[in-house]
């Protein structure tokens, strides 16, 4: 390549019908001029080039980063997406399984009522039994006693047709009020 130097110091030989040497001079300082401002802006150039080939290589490996760090992103929200639907999954089966637990508990709780309410109703059954037989032993109890008390011989008392127990027909007063008694534990006894 030509350098400027090699233009300035470059001698032509002289001849007989030759170009004026000064014009020659002045044009080649022109020429050395804009050949060496052309140098310096291609050195220019090359340096801006070897810059911005710095920058793309620097933006490459930049953008290699951003493209790992968005699939890196990408597969940890695969991962999250992934996790999430797990324990939403565990979550339900969570919730069904207490939901029949509950179920569970709430069908023993109404079999042991139910056994209870069994139990109760065995109890006040048989409570009625006992105080009815009570109430029955009492009554025969009354009767025997009655017949004492009142002084009314073996075979006074009198049965009706329905079978009910009727007293003979009394001679006094105070046998009077002591009938009424009679017929009401009769009847009493009679509503059985």
């Amino acid at each position: 390549m030509i350098t400027p130097l090699d233009i300035q110091n470059k001698e032509f030989s002289r001849a007989v019908r030759g170009y004026n040497q000064e014009e020659v001079d002045l044009f080649l300082d022109e020429i050395m001029a804009d050949y060496d401002k052309l140098i310096s802006e291609n050195q220019e150039l090359k340096r801006q080039l070897e810059e911005t080939k710095g920058k793309v290589e620097s933006y490459k490996d930049t953008e290699g980063a951003v493209l790992k760090t968005l699939e890196a992103a990408k597969s940890l929200m695969n991962d999250i997406s992934a996790s999430a639907e797990k324990r939403a999954s565990i979550l339900v089966k969570n919730a069904e399984l207490d939901a029949d637990l509950k179920q569970r508990q709430a069908r023993d709780n109404v079999e042991r009522l139910k056994e209870e309410e069994a139990k109760l109703n065995a109890r006040v059954t048989a409570m009625k039994a006992k105080f009815r037989s009570f109430l029955e032993s009492e009554l025969e109890r009354f009767d025997s006693l009655s017949d004492d008390i009142f002084g009314i011989p073996d075979g006074s008392l009198l049965r009706d047709s329905d079978g009910t127990l009727a007293r003979a027909p009394k001679m006094n007063a105070a046998a009077s009020s002591s009938d009424d008694l009679f017929k009401t534990i009769v009847n009493v006894k009679s509503e059985e």
